[in-house]
């Protein structure tokens, strides 16, 4: 019997992890479709952050971020935390923003799961009514 309750809560656990935002996704291009980096999706203080991990063109592995400002002028975008400041709201989580590393510029952001596929994150970055949404896939580790 404690097997059985044991497999259920661990089964339980697995697909709840499964189903949530946390973990490394690949970003994917809306344009071109072509898979462009490895994002790690975290919690730190209760706020949601998503830094790139892993570039998958090795030519653009040490860009620099020259058009960012602040902190993270002239750091290398491989390693950079470009989602920023996140909040758990409802089935999404948004009020936080997102830096496109290409022109330095922050946008607005919310992210939250396809509710017909988890294994597939919704990424928005907006300003006022202006919006582009990508669609990234859960690596599979």
């Amino acid at each position: 019997m404690k097997f059985v309750l044991i497999f259920i809560t661990l089964m339980t656990s697995c697909t709840f992890y499964a189903q949530d935002v946390f973990g490394k996704w690949k970003t994917i291009d809306d344009n071109s479709g072509e898979a462009k980096s490895i994002v790690e999706i975290y919690e730190e203080n209760g706020k949601i952050y998503g830094q790139i991990k892993r570039i998958l063109k090795d030519s653009k592995r040490d860009v620099r971020c020259t058009e960012c400002k602040g902190d993270l002028k002239d750091i290398k975008v491989e390693g950079m935390v470009f989602i920023r400041d996140l909040e758990k709201d409802g089935d999404e989580y948004a009020n936080g923003e997102i830096i496109d590393p290409e022109n330095g510029k922050s946008y607005d952001a919310k992210i939250w799961l396809n509710e017909d596929n988890p294994d597939e994150l919704h990424v928005r970055g907006y300003v006022s009514v202006f919006y582009r949404t990508q669609t990234w896939k859960r690596l599979e580790e």
